[in-house]
C-alpha cells in the first residue's frame, strides 16, 4: 500500500513523542532530580517547534515553489504559470505555486494539509471530467480541472480557472431569456354568455386588473388579443417566481366570482432558442392545458411539461355544433377507408367497450366492415361482450393477434376512451395503422396519441359513451333504423352509467340529453343494470378489500394481494363503495399484478385523482383514474400513494385534509 506523506510525518512524530515520554519515565525512575530540568526543557522544545512553525512551513513551501530560484538557471515552470496550481499526494497538499496561496490561503502556509480544507468540495473524479468541477471559494468562483496518475503513489494536478465574471454572465443571460405565455378564460361564450353588457364589463376588468397586477410585478408586458385570450412575455427569473407561487393568479381569478364558473387556462412556453419557439412551445401548453380540463397552467419545457392547478370541474359547452362537425368528418373518413377498427384501453370497462360499439353502429350505418380490437381475457366488461355473443354478434369482437393481420394501408384505427399510448389495448395495432382518430373524454396527459386524422376531445363529458351518443345523432339521414339497436343502445347507456355512477357525479344537461336519446333508441334500465352484476366471488373479493382500507388525508386507501383470475372487477367496485364512507373523500384501491401493483382510484369531485396518480404514472380524469407500478411491492405502493397525496395536498396549498 502506498505511503502518504502526511501520514508518515504523522507517523514519525508520534514515534518521537512516544520516546520522549519514554526517556522522561526513564529519567524519572533513576534520577528523580533532573525531571524538572528535563521537563522544562522539552516543554521549551516543544514551545519552540509550535511557534516556528509556521516559518519552517513558510521556508519549506517557498522552497519547493521555485522562490528561492529567482533570478538562476534552475525555474520550476509551474511556478510561473498565472493560473493557480497545486499538486496532491492522495488527498493531501503536496505543493502549490505563488497564484494559489494568494488566490485561496491568504498568504498563508498549508503544505500537507487535507485538499478538503484548502478547497473544500474538490473531488478529483468530477475535476478529471472535461467539463472539470465548479467550485466557490470566498465569493469567487473556479473551474477545476485535474490530471491524476495511479502508480506506487497517485498524484494529481489540479488548475484553477477563475471564471466568476464569466459565469455570472451566464447566470444573467439566463435569468433574461424570455418566457412566452398564453392565457385562457375557459368557456368564455357559455361563462359570459348569459351575462349582461355590464356584468360582463365588470368581470373581465376584474380579469384583466388580475393579470395586468401579476405581470406588473415583472419587467414583461401583457397584451389581451381577443375577447378571451392574453399573452404575456416575461424574463425568465420572473417566470421561476410564477412557478415556485404555483400561479397563483389561477386562484385570485377563481375567486373574481363566486356565482360564475370563472377559471383561466395557462400555457407556457419556456426554455426554447428563440422567442418564436417559445411562443409555439406555449400554443402546444396551452392545448395541454385545456385538454386537461382547464382551470391549470402547462409549462412545456424542451425536456417536457410541468402542471399547477386543475382543481375545477371543466366548463360544459352548450353548442353541439362541433358535435355535428366531428361526426361529418369522422363518416367521411370511415367511408374513405377500406377497414375500421376500433380499439380502447387496456383492462377495457364498460365505458371503453360501450364506446367501441357505438362507434362500430357509425361504421354500420357507412357500410363500411368493421370490428372492435378487445382482449376477452383481460376486461372488464365481460357481461357486455356475452350479451353481444347471445344476440349473434359475437364476431363483431377480435383479438388483437387477428386484428394485426388484416390491417392494409387504408385500414382507419378508431381509440375510445383513452388519449394515451401507453394505455392502448394494443399498441402493436395503433403502430401499423396508419390514419388513427381518437374520441375520449380524459384529461389530456403526457404521452397523448398525436397526428391524429379527427379528434374529438371533450374533458367536459361524463364518458366516452356520451361523446359516441352525440356523435350517433349526426351520422346518417336521421331515420330511427339507422340508429343504434336496443343492446347497442344499452351498452352506450351502461357506459354512460358507470362514469357517473349512475348520474350522481360528473353529469351536465348533455349528459342526460345522450341518455334520454338512448333511451328513446330502446335502452331499458333494468337490462342494462344487469351488465353491472357481480358473482358471488367478486362481491366476497370486493368486500375484503373495502374492509382492508385506512383513512388518510380524507382518502380511502386499500392495499391487497393478487386476485384470482376474473375478480378484477371488484377493484372499481370497492373504490366506488368506499366513497359511501362518511369523511371519504377519495378512493384508492391496490391490488398486486404480476410483479407489479395496479391502482383503481374513485373521488367524489373534490380531490383530482388524476392529478395523484399522475404523479405515479397514471392518469385518468377528475373523478376517476388508474395506475399500473411495474416492479413494485403492495407496501411500497402505499406509501408511494400516501407520498402522492402528501404532495397533492401541499400543492393545493393546505395541510389539511384535501376536503377540508
Amino acid at each position: 500500500m502506498p505511503k502518504k506523506p502526511r501520514l508518515c510525518l504523522e507517523v514519525l512524530v508520534a514515534g518521537l513523542l512516544i520516546l520522549s515520554a519514554g526517556l522522561t519515565l526513564a529519567i524519572a525512575t533513576e534520577r528523580p532530580v533532573l525531571l524538572l530540568p528535563v521537563g522544562i526543557l522539552l516543554l521549551l522544545i516543544i514551545a519552540g517547534l509550535w511557534a516556528g512553525g509556521a516559518a519552517l512551513r513558510g521556508r519549506i513551501a517557498r522552497w519547493l515553489s521555485g522562490g528561492v530560484f529567482e533570478g538562476s538557471e534552475v525555474q520550476y515552470t509551474l511556478a510561473r504559470l498565472p493560473l493557480p496550481v497545486m499538486l496532491l499526494s492522495g488527498k493531501t497538499l503536496l505543493w502549490y505555486n505563488p497564484p494559489l496561496r494568494a488566490a485561496l490561503l491568504g498568504d498563508q502556509d498549508a503544505l500537507l494539509l487535507p485538499a478538503s480544507r484548502v478547497l473544500p468540495g474538490l473531488d478529483l473524479r468530477a475535476c478529471a471530467q472535461p467539463a472539470g468541477q465548479c467550485l466557490e471559494q470566498d465569493g469567487r468562483r473556479y473551474t477545476a480541472y485535474a490530471s491524476t496518475v495511479a502508480g506506487r503513489e497517485e498524484l494529481s494536478i489540479v488548475f484553477l480557472v477563475d471564471d466568476t465574471a464569466l459565469k455570472e454572465q451566464a447566470a444573467e443571460y439566463a435569468a433574461t431569456r424570455p418566457a412566452y405565455l398564453v392565457f385562457e378564460i375557459d368557456g368564455y361564450d357559455e361563462v359570459f354568455g348569459g351575462l349582461r353588457d355590464s356584468e360582463r364589463a365588470r368581470v373581465l376588468e376584474g380579469v384583466n386588473r388580475t393579470l395586468e397586477t401579476a405581470i406588473g410585478r415583472t419587467t414583461g408586458f401583457l397584451r389581451r388579443v381577443a375577447n378571451s385570450r392574453y399573452i404575456a412575455v416575461v424574463e425568465e427569473r420572473h417566470m421561476r417566481e410564477m412557478a415556485a407561487a404555483r400561479f397563483d393568479v389561477l386562484d385570485k381569478v377563481r375567486a373574481l366570482d363566486e356565482n360564475l364558473n370563472l377559471t383561466l387556462s395557462i400555457g407556457v412556453g419556456r426554455g426554447g432558442a428563440t422567442l418564436a419557439e417559445c411562443q409555439e412551445m406555449a400554443r402546444q401548453a396551452l392545448d395541454m392545458a385545456l385538454g386537461r380540463g382547464g382551470d391549470q397552467a402547462a409549462v412545456k419545457m424542451p425536456d417536457g411539461f410541468e402542471f399547477y392547478g386543475g382543481v375545477s370541474r371543466s366548463v360544459e359547452k352548450r353548442s353541439k355544433v362541433k358535435s355535428r362537425m366531428v361526426a361529418n368528418a369522422l363518416a367521411d373518413m370511415i367511408r374513405q377507408s377500406d377497414s375500421v377498427l376500433v380499439m380502447g384501453h387496456r383492462m377495457s370497462d364498460l365505458d371503453s367497450a360501450g364506446a367501441a360499439v357505438g362507434v362500430l353502429r357509425i361504421c354500420k350505418i357507412c357500410d363500411v366492415p368493421a370490428a372492435i380490437v378487445l382482449r376477452r381475457e383481460a376486461t372488464l366488461a365481460t357481461p357486455l361482450v356475452t350479451e353481444f355473443d347471445k344476440a349473434g354478434f359475437g364476431e363483431d369482437f377480435i383479438s388483437p393477434e387477428t386484428a394485426l393481420e388484416g390491417i392494409t394501408k387504408n385500414t382507419l384505427l378508431i381509440v375510445v376512451d383513452t388519449y394515451l399510448k401507453g394505455l392502448l389495448e394494443s399498441f402493436e395495432v395503433y403502430q401499423k395503422c396508419r390514419h388513427v382518430a381518437v374520441i375520449d373524454h380524459h384529461r389530456k396527459a403526457v404521452g397523448h396519441i398525436e397526428n391524429t386524422v379527427v379528434l374529438y376531445h371533450e374533458p367536459y363529458a361524463s364518458s366516452a359513451c356520451e361523446l359516441v351518443s352525440e356523435l350517433l345523432q349526426y351520422v346518417g339521414d336521421g331515420r330511427k333504423d339507422q340508429g343504434p339497436t336496443p343492446l347497442e343502445a344499452e351498452a352506450l347507456l351502461a357506459g354512460i352509467m358507470l362514469d357517473t355512477r349512475n348520474f350522481a357525479l360528473h353529469t351536465g344537461v348533455r349528459t342526460f340529453e345522450a341518455a334520454a336519446y338512448l333511451r328513446r333508441m330502446g335502452a331499458e334500465t333494468s337490462e342494462v343494470k344487469k351488465l353491472f352484476s357481480s358473482s358471488m366471488e367478486e362481491y366476497a373479493a370486493k368486500s375484503e378489500l373495502v374492509e382492508r382500507a385506512q383513512v388518510y388525508k380524507g382518502c380511502a386507501i386499500s392495499v391487497g394481494g393478487e386476485l384470482a383470475a376474473g375478480l378484477a372487477v371488484a377493484v372499481p367496485q370497492a373504490a366506488n363503495d368506499l366513497l359511501t364512507i362518511i369523511g371519504v373523500n377519495a378512493s384508492f384501491v391496490a391490488v398486486q399484478k404480476g410483479g407489479g401493483v395496479n391502482i383503481s382510484a374513485r373521488s367524489m369531485g373534490a380531490v383530482n385523482v388524476q392529478v395523484i396518480l399522475e404523479r405515479l404514472g397514471g392518469g385518468g380524469h377528475l373523478t376517476m383514474a388508474g395506475a399500473q407500478l411495474k416492479d413494485t411491492t403492495p407496501d411500497q405502493a402505499r406509501q408511494l400513494l400516501m407520498d402522492a397525496i402528501d404532495a397533492y395536498c401541499a400543492e393545493q396549498g393546505t395541510k389539511k385534509k384535501p376536503a377540508d
